[in-house]
């Protein structure tokens, strides 16, 4: 089964509101082998959204639809959508009692708007799909072999429809083509570096199977995808050609599954209970924000000291007041200091101390803008190394970050291994 998912909204397309809809809901199709063949954010326009509709039934066989069900006038999806099926709106009593419900427990003292009306107004030859979560309802309607589902917009709600009243039908379905994948977090290779030393492989690729690059700073995940019609076949010949692809690339590779380098940090740190924790100067807490966002980060990260101002960094983190005058506060000397300052206040197996200069104002002839010193300490010894980067300011901080985090990874394994 092919898939298409359109969402609706001008915010989207002005880059008020990030759309993460379609990344989740195309998650949720992968798990029951539904191919998302495209994703399309269009307007709240009549004539956009009805073009939109005719193009994707003509690519898919499963068109989802989110936004524009909301009772306002710029809600226009409902109506648009009642023209191209060639049916009328109607008023669901179930939907409508739910809404009024829904504002009276809100607002008791108050009578639910005559807008809020449309939001019991659905397509006559729809399946409601009941939204317990929220008032605007999902409908489901099948036409000339299709199906289509329109969702609301609200992330929450989005959700809750797709997982118990959407996906539970489309488990229904047979999928005759089928697709595996699999993945590899690699470290420390640039992407073109990376393509040069598995070509060979790559080439000797059959028709079927397909090697897309992800590449981020100082890191590239590769997705290996196979399509066909034996399930038990295609995951055989995955495992083959993925370990195919560790051998040749060798320890560079740190996951076999979709994980954030961040991910493959904490678990090997709980695996092995280590603690960290972040003495951070010029990328103000990013690392700790990083680690955070982890779940399970709370069993390894104890803490960071934001050390932006020198007296921060004597008075939280003990750098001596000499060393800061002497070699100043991008320097070795201090980032070493900082890293034993935290590790000693928090106590913590690992620490990492950043401090430079990240733009776009503020550098010097002897120290540019872009200059970053970066310390790690571990159990037994303290790396430290220097970077220059650009002007651009956050372009700095997350290259420093993922610098430190690169780091702060080669300690471990070192320390692991002696």
């Amino acid at each position: 089964m092919k898939a298409e998912i359109i969402t609706i909204g001008d915010e989207i397309l002005l880059g008020q509101v990030v759309d993460t809809n379609s990344t989740w809901i195309a998650q949720q199709l992968s798990s029951l082998q539904i191919h998302v063949k495209q994703i399309t954010s269009i307007t709240d326009t009549h004539n956009h959204i009805l073009s939109s509709l005719k193009e994707a039934s003509e690519r898919a066989d499963l068109i989802i639809c989110t936004g524009g069900l909301g009772p306002t006038k710029d809600d226009v999806t409902k109506n648009v959508a009642a023209v191209y099926f060639n049916t009328a709106l109607v008023q669901n009593d179930s939907v409508l009692l739910h809404v009024e419900n829904i504002f009276q427990k809100i607002n008791k003292n108050k009578s639910m708007p005559v807008s809020n009306i449309s939001q019991a107004a659905v397509l006559a030859c729809c399946e409601v799909l009941f939204n317990d979560w929220g008032t605007a309802p999902g409908m489901w309607i099948e036409k000339d072999g299709k199906i289509y589902v329109f969702l609301p917009g609200v992330p929450f709600e989005m959700k809750k429809l797709i997982t118990h009243r959407v996906l539970p039908r489309l488990s229904q379905y047979v999928m005759t083509e089928k697709f595996v994948y699999r993945h590899l977090l690699v470290i420390g290779i640039g992407e073109s570096h990376l393509a040069e030393k598995i070509e060979k492989i790559e080439n000797a690729f059959s028709d079927h199977v397909k090697l897309a690059f992800l590449p981020k700073i100082g890191q590239v995940r590769l997705r290996l995808s196979l399509t066909g019609d034996n399930l038990s076949l295609l995951n055989q010949e995955a495992d083959l050609l993925q370990n195919e692809l560790i051998n040749c690339i060798g320890p560079a590779v740190i996951a076999t599954r979709d994980v954030s380098f961040e991910e493959v940090i904490i678990n090997e740190f709980k695996l092995n209970q280590c603690t960290l924790a972040t003495a951070e100067s010029c990328t103000g807490g990013n690392i700790a924000k990083q680690i955070t966002e982890i779940s399970g980060a709370s069993q390894v990260f104890i803490g960071s000291i934001v050390a932006y101002a020198n007296k921060v960094k004597e008075q939280l983190l003990n750098v001596d007041k000499s060393t800061l005058e002497r070699y100043g506060a991008v320097s070795e000397e201090t980032v070493i200091e900082m890293a034993k300052g935290v590790k000693a206040s928090l106590g913590t197996t690992y620490a990492i101390a950043t401090s430079g200069i990240a733009g776009p104002t503020g550098g010097s002839i002897d120290k540019p803008v872009g200059s970053v010193w970066i310390a790690v300490i571990g159990k037994k010894q303290v790396i430290t190394k220097h970077f220059q980067f650009t002007d651009d300011r956050l372009l700095n901080i997350e290259r420093a970050t993922i610098s430190a985090l690169l780091l702060l990874w080669n300690l471990f394994l070192q320390e692991k291994g002696d």
